[in-house]
C-alpha cells in the first residue's frame, strides 16, 4: 500500500475508533517513511488501546522527542505525561516517574502557560489520594479543574472532577463525591472525553461506587461501560475490568454460572497483558465464586493468584479458612485485615466477615461491637446494600444472645432489603437465620417454610457448603419432641449426626461453643447415651436425620 494512502486510512480508522486498523495502517506508513510527531502520537494511542503497551511506550517516546526537537514543548510534555502514566500503571514506577519528572522539568524550563500544567498535577494529586490524604488531594484536584476550565480541556476537566469525587468519597462525603463522579461520567457518556481518559474514568467511577456499596450506580455505569467496550471491538485495556464488574453483578443477581464464565474470560484477558491492574481483581472474584460453591482448593489457588498480583485477599481468604474449619486461622486473618484497613470504606468491606468469624470463635462481644459499627457506617453512606449486610450481622448477634424475637424483626427487614436488591443468595442466607429464629420462638411451621425457601435457592445456585449446613440443620422430622429434647437440642443432635464438630455446630447455629457443649450434656443425659456415636445412632433410629 502507498504510504500516503496508508497514513490517510490510519487517520480515518482512528477517527472511527477502529483501533487495530489504525495501528496497522499507521505502522505501515511509519515503516515506509518515519511519521511526524503528531501521527506518532496517534499511533501510540492506537497501540495502547489494542493492548500493545510496549509499542505504545516506544512510539510515544519518539513523538516526545520529535515534538521537543520541533519546539512544540506543550505537546512534548503531553506525550511524556501519557508515557509516564502507562508505565506507572504497568508497575514500572522508576521509569514512569522519570518520564513524569522529565515532562515537569521541560515545562518548568519553558515560559509557557498551558493546560499541560494541570496534567502534571495529576500524579501528585493521585499520590496524595492513595497516600491517605484526601484533603490535600482535593485541593490539588480543585487546581486541576481550574486549569482545565481556563483552557477548555474536556479530558482534564473530567479527570479533575473524577479525582475530586474520589477524594470526597474517601473523606466520608459520599453524597457530594458521587455527585461529582456522576458529572464526570456525563462528559464521558456524551462523547466529550477522548478514549484513554474515558476508560480510566469508567473504571475508577465503578470502583468508587462499589467502595461505598452504591450497587445501583455501579450497575448503571457498568452497563454503560459494557456498551462502550462493545462499540470498540479492538479495545483491550478496560475490557478485563468490565468483565469483572459484569461478573460481580451476575453473582449478586444469582447467575453464578454466568458469573464464573464471565470472570473466566476476564482472567484470560488480563493475563495476556503484564501489569494489568485488573488482574488481581479478576482472580479474587473467581476465588469468591469458587468458595461459595465449595470448590475450596481451586478457590485457594485463585486467592493466591490475586495476592500475587497485588490485590487484597481478605475477607475472602479468612472466610475460606472458616469454611474449612480452621477458625483460629480465620480469626487471626480477619483481625489483621480489620486493623490494617486505613479508612472507614476499606474497613466496612471486611466487617461482615469479621462478625461471622468472631461468632464462630465465640467472641460474641467483638462481633456485637462490629455489628453496631456496620450499622453506623450503613447509616452514614445511606446504602441499602450495607444496611442489609448490617441487618444480617445484627440478627446473628441477637440469635447468639438468645433473643429470637429481636432477631426475627431485624432479619425480616434485611431479607426484604436483599429481595429489593434482587440478591437471592444473600436473601437465602438470611432466611436460614430466620428459620433458626422462628424455631427458637416455638414456630416450627414458619421455620420449615424459611428453610425450604433457602434450600431451593442454594440448590439452584450450587451453593454446596450452605446447602449441606442447611440440610443438617433442618433435617429433623416433624416430631421434634422425641426423647424429651427441646427444638434447639434436636438441631444440635442433627448436626452431630451429620459429623459436625462442636465448632462447626456453633457456626451453623450461630451460638458459642460453650453453648454447644452444654446442649450436648443435656442431650446425652436425656437420651441416656455417653458418646457422639451413640447419639448419632439414636438420631437415625428415630428418623431425625
Amino acid at each position: 500500500m502507498d504510504p500516503v494512502e496508508a497514513l490517510e486510512q490510519g487517520r480515518a480508522a482512528l477517527a472511527r475508533y477502529a483501533w487495530r486498523e489504525a495501528y496497522e495502517r499507521l505502522s505501515a506508513a511509519d515503516r515506509a517513511t518515519p511519521l511526524p510527531p503528531a501521527d506518532l502520537d496517534r499511533l501510540g494511542e492506537a497501540a495502547y488501546l489494542i493492548g500493545r503497551d510496549g509499542d505504545a511506550a516506544q512510539v510515544w517516546e519518539r513523538a516526545h522527542h520529535g515534538f521537543a526537537a520541533a519546539g512544540e514543548t506543550a505537546r512534548a510534555v503531553r506525550c511524556g505525561f501519557w508515557l509516564g502514566l502507562i508505565l506507572l500503571q504497568r508497575g514500572e514506577h522508576a521509569r514512569g516517574g522519570g518520564w513524569i519528572a522529565r515532562a515537569r522539568r521541560l515545562l518548568d524550563d519553558s515560559p509557557l502557560d498551558c493546560v499541560e500544567q494541570g496534567y502534571l498535577h495529576l500524579p501528585m494529586a493521585l499520590q496524595a489520594l492513595n497516600g491517605g490524604d484526601p484533603a490535600a488531594a482535593q485541593a490539588l484536584f480543585v487546581e486541576i479543574v481550574d486549569v482545565a476550565d481556563r483552557f477548555g480541556d474536556p479530558d482534564l476537566q473530567a479527570l479533575g472532577r473524577l479525582g475530586r469525587g474520589q477524594a470526597l468519597v474517601v473523606a466520608g462525603d459520599a453524597t457530594r463525591g458521587l455527585s461529582m463522579l456522576d458529572e464526570a461520567m456525563v462528559a464521558v457518556t456524551t462523547g466529550e472525553v477522548s478514549p484513554i481518559p474515558a476508560g480510566i474514568i469508567y473504571c475508577a467511577v465503578i470502583i468508587a461506587c462499589r467502595q461505598v456499596f452504591d450497587l445501583r450506580r455501579a450497575q448503571e455505569w457498568t452497563a454503560a461501560l459494557s456498551r462502550w467496550c462493545a462499540e470498540q471491538p479492538d479495545l483491550q485495556p478496560y475490557r478485563g475490568q468490565c468483565l469483572v464488574h459484569r461478573s460481580e453483578i451476575m453473582q449478586l443477581h444469582g447467575r453464578w454460572n454466568d458469573a464464573l464464565a464471565e470472570v473466566g474470560l476476564a482472567c484470560g484477558h488480563v493475563s495476556a497483558t503484564s501489569g494489568n491492574p485488573a488482574a488481581g481483581m479478576a482472580y479474587y472474584q473467581r476465588a469468591e465464586l469458587l468458595r461459595l460453591r465449595g470448590e475450596f482448593d481451586l478457590a485457594e489457588e485463585s486467592y493466591r493468584q490475586a495476592g500475587d498480583r497485588g490485590h487484597t485477599v481478605q475477607p475472602g481468604m479468612a472466610l475460606l479458612r472458616l469454611a474449612q474449619g480452621r477458625v483460629t486461622d480465620a480469626e487471626a486473618a480477619i483481625r489483621l485485615a480489620a486493623d490494617e484497613a486505613d479508612d472507614r470504606v476499606a474497613r466496612s468491606r471486611v466487617l461482615a466477615g469479621y462478625v461471622e468469624i468472631m461468632l464462630a470463635g465465640g467472641d460474641v462481644d467483638s462481633a456485637r461491637a462490629v455489628a453496631d459499627e456496620l450499622a453506623g457506617t450503613a447509616s452514614t453512606f445511606g446504602s441499602a446494600y450495607l444496611e442489609a449486610v448490617a441487618g444480617y450481622a445484627r440478627g446473628s448477634t441477637l440469635l447468639v444472645a438468645d433473643d429470637p424475637a429481636g432477631a426475627r424483626t431485624v432479619l425480616r427487614r434485611a431479607w426484604r432489603q436483599w429481595c429489593d436488591l434482587d440478591a437471592p443468595y444473600e436473601a437465602a442466607r438470611t432466611r436460614r437465620l430466620l428459620g433458626l429464629a422462628c424455631s427458637r420462638s416455638g414456630d416450627p411451621d414458619t421455620a420449615r417454610m424459611e428453610w425450604d425457601g433457602a434450600r431451593e435457592v442454594f440448590v439452584r445456585l450450587g451453593a454446596a457448603p450452605d446447602l449441606a449446613e442447611l440440610d443438617a440443620l433442618a433435617g429433623a422430622g416433624p416430631d421434634r419432641a422425641v426423647g424429651g429434647l427441646t427444638d434447639r437440642e434436636v438441631e444440635v443432635l442433627c448436626l452431630v449426626a451429620a459429623g459436625r464438630t462442636n465448632r462447626e455446630i456453633a457456626t451453623a447455629l450461630v451460638v458459642s461453643e460453650h453453648t454447644v457443649r452444654r446442649h450436648l450434656q443435656n442431650i446425652f443425659g436425656k437420651l441416656g447415651v455417653s458418646s457422639r456415636a451413640a447419639a448419632t445412632a439414636y438420631a437415625y433410629e428415630h428418623g431425625l436425620v
